[in-house]
């Protein structure tokens, strides 16, 4: 059964979702080029409090993350 959210659709997202889109790297900074999460924000948020995850997405979407392609 179908949640009836589009996985596309950013603002559709629970704070508690991952932002991860499986464009995983890390190489040249700490910041992911596929979610825009830090390498401990990725490591820890499974831990994170919903306040803190929805800080996170406030940023990286201010940022225009998450991004597909990795770009």
């Amino acid at each position: 059964m179908s949640s009836g959210r589009n996985p596309d659709d950013n603002h559709s997202l629970l704070p508690t979702d991952s932002p991860c889109v499986a464009v995983c790297s890390t190489l040249y900074d700490d910041i992911c080029r596929g979610c825009g999460r830090t390498a401990m924000e990725v490591a820890n948020w499974v831990f994170f409090s919903e306040d803190e995850k929805r800080a996170v997405w406030a940023r990286i979407k201010s940022q225009g993350y998450p991004r597909r392609q990795g770009g």
